[in-house]
This record gives C-alpha cells, structure tokens and sequence, in this order.
C-alpha cells in the first residue's frame, strides 16, 4: 500500500474543500481528526451517465488491451456500470485513481507525476500500434491525453461515464467564504472547479477566498492558482488527502 506521512496538526485552521459535491465527507473527518475546521465548498457536481448503451459500451471496453482511467469518480461510476473484472493493462493518471481501482480490487499502475504528462511516459502506453485502449472518466479535459493516444496508434474508446457540471452554491456558501480568515487554506485539484468556484462566488467572497493560501495538488494547479489572482500558494505533493492535509499545516 502506499505511504502514510505523518499529518502536523492543524491546530484550528479553517481547510476549505473544493472537492465534488457529496465527496468531502471523509476528508472533512480527517481535517477534524487534525484538529482544523473543515468548510465544505464544492467547485463541482458529479452526475452518473448511465443508460443501456453506456452498461454496455462500458462491458465492451473492459475487453480492450488497455484501460485508462483519468479520476478516482471515472472509478466509482465505471463500477456502477459493470465490474471491473478484466485481463487489460490498467492505468490510472494519479495515486488517488490507482487506490480507488485497488479498492475494487483492480491493481493498476500509476505515474510519480500525478497528471496526463507523467501517465503517457508509462511503458504501457509508449507504444500503442494496433492496440485497443480505453480512455474512462468525463467530456471534456485530458486533451493531450487523449490527443497522445491517438497519436502513438491507439485504437482508442472514450467513455464518458459521468459527467461533471458546475455545483450548486447557495447564501450559507458566501457567508461563510466572506468569513475565512487570512490563515485558510484551501485545498485546490480541479482548475475547472476554481473557475466555477470564482465564476459564482459574489465578489466580495471572492476576494475572501483568493487571500486564504492555496494548498495545489500539482505545478499545474499552482499555475492556475496564481492565475486565478491567488498570492499565496503552498504544493502538496499529490492530490492524496494525506499530502494536501501535510501542505495544509505547513507555515
């Protein structure tokens, strides 16, 4: 399994999650667990693409040589859909993906850079002349992955077994966001969700939330943090609930 770094606490700093709607509850356990106060603010819903068709379609793909799966909720909306029993090369984009493929029992090799540049250095996927490969998750993103694909020959299936729209923020959402202090820290690991987020939020909440510290999963979402006119900004060394937890206490 992998590692387990130890968590500093937080000792009552306000974590905001930007996670999925219904998707926070076990990080939000875990930020208490470090002694900080969780606000939940989701920069995106998750909505299942489930239909005759996509069961089928989904069956089909797990007959393909590869399967290449772009989010840990590609995961759990692709098992909705069939098991994932197959005899293909399983790959996921980040260490999040690959855990949640383990939890259906599917081992599944995962890049040291957690993003779509670091998936297509893989061995697996040097070389894709004549092979069947299936891309799962949502429209839209993963550009270059799917582009690269194409690119080295794959025969390549999307699946888009859900699809991502913006969340549904309501007046308990800006009153709490005008109230964060300069020590938040807000947990970053979607761009499209920090653009939903900034897109929605009133201006004043807004500007609340661009002066919290930005704990990003990745060089990229740092950039687009910076970006998005955040002045301070940590790296964590994954998207795992354990590294962001691990930025968040930093000073």
């Amino acid at each position: 399994m992998g590692r387990k770094p130890h968590i500093p606490p937080l000792q009552g700093r306000v974590v905001v999650i930007t996670r999925p709607a219904g998707t926070a509850a076990a990080l939000a356990r875990r930020v208490r667990a470090c002694g900080g106060t969780p606000l939940l603010l989701p920069g995106l819903s998750l909505r299942a693409a489930d239909s005759p068709d996509m069961r089928a379609e989904m069956r089909a793909a797990l007959q393909d040589d590869v399967l290449v799966f772009a989010s840990p909720a590609a995961v759990r909306f692709a098992a909705a859909l069939a098991p994932l029993r197959s005899r293909a090369t399983v790959l996921a984009v980040g260490q999040g993906t690959a855990q949640a493929l383990r939890g259906h029992g599917v081992p599944a090799q995962a890049p040291s850079r957690q993003d779509s540049e670091g998936l297509l250095d893989l061995p697996a996927l040097r070389d894709l002349r004549g092979k069947r490969v299936a891309l799962i998750g949502a429209a839209g993103g993963r550009g270059l992955l799917r582009e690269q694909l194409g690119a080295r020959g794959a025969q390549l299936r999307e699946l888009h077994v859900y699809q991502r729209v913006p969340p549904r923020l309501d007046r308990r959402h800006f009153a709490a966001v005008q109230a964060l202090p300069r020590s938040a820290r807000v947990l970053l690991s979607s761009a499209e969700a920090l653009h939903n987020l900034l897109n929605r939020l009133p201006a004043l909440a807004g500007a609340r939330l661009r002066a919290a510290v930005a704990v990003a999963s990745s060089e990229r979402l740092a950039t687009a943090a910076r970006q998005a006119g955040f002045a301070r900004i940590v790296l964590a060394d994954s998207a795992l609930a354990e590294d962001l937890l691990v930025a968040s206490a930093r000073r």
